[in-house]
């Protein structure tokens, strides 16, 4: 066949876009496909113990039990008696097992200033706790601590506790594999440049591999999404501190205090919380940094308890839909609700995303614009939502809504061949 480019031409291409290309390998190179938590959950430094998940488990199984049992509070904040009857006995099972899958020991707020020398006998403590958790094989599957910010007043108190923690961990078993960090209230690139210098200071003193020691990032001022010079400092993130930054973290009560509005409209779906958060999905799409919604202060406890459930649940929901998997949790009777509300979004999700993969995208391998799901047989399903369906599937098996059997059955795909769709960037460069 007769074409009219030259090599010349071609080369002229190449070399343009050369630049985009780098960019787009180093700055966007998508998830990383491992477990992603549903919640983090917060406790101040000095009540954490290694037991804690189990104790948190069983307050939230008698909070349940006390009012008819779990599919009762799963009709309570809105299921309708079939999907509450599948849903209550994997919450049960999952209060019991891994009520917690991310645990926060909190140096911040929920811990205040209680003096240095409490703080680092509370920093060596927590280490040695995490550590003996870890070693033992009933810690959380993430765990770390949120210590103070990099603001000048708490700065120099936040790194020592860093140090002190990371120090004590190396010195009693190790670093664990889902080690987290939290730098909360940040305002400038510039904390997070920070950030990133006294990690890789401490990979250095350690012998740590670069890159061991990661980050989440709160985001909890409005500078942080609208800096002083009239751009996005949330979009400069990314490249201020390559591959060190874990996650964007939405802080709801700073935020929306740091706006003005009044307490009682404080909330992680009120407009100005919208508008952040979309902020936040667009600065940092494909560059694998991963996003979590806020918290609610409106707890599960007392006369309004029910009330307090039901809320929880249509935020946890809310959130969901939104593409924010993972938020906060502030008391062990949210943990009901939390994977009430999980599960039942993946659960009614399944039959048609499992149609639609078994169908469509598993046939094609995630490769084309593969078939028509068994749903509904007018969707034409993309390669991006070929990925996004797996994704989806692979996010309930992980968090315990799905079981890898039931997915196997339905669209024949194990949980690495699932991965492989969700992520088959990732699937081409490991095989």
């Amino acid at each position: 066949m007769r074409t009219a480019l030259t090599p010349r031409d071609l080369a002229a291409v190449e070399a343009r876009l050369a630049e985009t290309d780098e960019l787009l390998a180093r700055a966007y190179p998508g998830d990383d496909g491992s477990r992603q938590p549903v919640h983090t959950v917060y406790v101040p430094a000095d009540r954490y113990a290694p037991e804690l998940p189990a104790v948190w488990g069983r307050a939230a199984v008698d909070a349940v039990d006390a009012v008819g049992g779990v599919e009762a509070v799963a009709v309570t904040v809105g299921l309708d008696d079939g999907l509450a009857a599948v849903v209550a006995p994997r919450v049960r099972e999952k209060l019991g097992r891994e009520p917690i899958e991310d645990l926060r020991i909190d140096f911040e707020d929920g811990y205040g200033d209680r003096g240095d020398d409490a703080e680092d006998t509370d920093a060596v403590r927590a280490a040695k706790r995490v550590a003996a958790a870890a070693g033992a094989g009933f810690a959380p599957p993430f765990i770390g601590i949120r210590f103070k910010s990099f603001e000048v007043g708490t700065r120099a108190r936040g790194i020592r506790t860093l140090d002190l923690f990371v120090t004590a961990l190396l010195e009693h078993g190790g670093l664990p594999d889902g080690l987290a960090l939290t730098l909360p209230k940040v305002s400038t690139v510039a904390q997070v440049e920070a950030m990133a210098e006294v990690a890789a200071a401490l990979e250095r003193a350690h012998g740590l591999p670069d890159g061991r020691l990661r980050f989440e990032v709160q985001v909890e001022t409005p500078q942080l999404i609208l800096g002083a010079d009239g751009t996005s400092p949330v979009a400069r993130l990314p490249f201020a501190a390559p591959g060190r930054i874990s996650g964007l973290h939405y802080g709801t009560y700073d935020y929306s205090a740091a706006l003005q509005i009044a307490g009682p409209y404080q909330s992680l779906e009120h407009p100005a919380a919208d508008l952040a958060k979309g902020m936040l999905q667009v600065a940092v799409a494909g560059t694998g940094i991963r996003l979590s919604d806020g918290s609610t202060n409106i707890l599960p406890i007392g006369e309004r308890a029910a009330e307090a459930w039901r809320l929880h649940a249509r935020l946890v929901r809310r959130s969901l839909e939104r593409g924010f998997p993972q938020g906060w949790d502030l008391h062990a009777h949210q943990l009901p609700t939390r994977f009430i509300a999980t599960y039942a979004f993946y659960r009614e999700g399944y039959p048609e995303a499992s149609g639609r993969l078994r169908d469509g995208g598993a046939g094609a391998g995630g490769a084309g614009a593969g078939g028509a799901g068994a749903s509904d047989p007018a969707v034409l399903d993309e390669p991006a939502t070929v990925r996004a369906l797996a994704g989806f599937v692979l996010r309930g098996v992980r968090c315990g809504a799905i079981s890898g059997d039931e997915v196997a059955a339905d669209t024949g795909l194990d949980e690495p061949a699932l991965t492989a769709l969700a992520h088959p960037r990732l699937a081409k460069e490991r095989p």
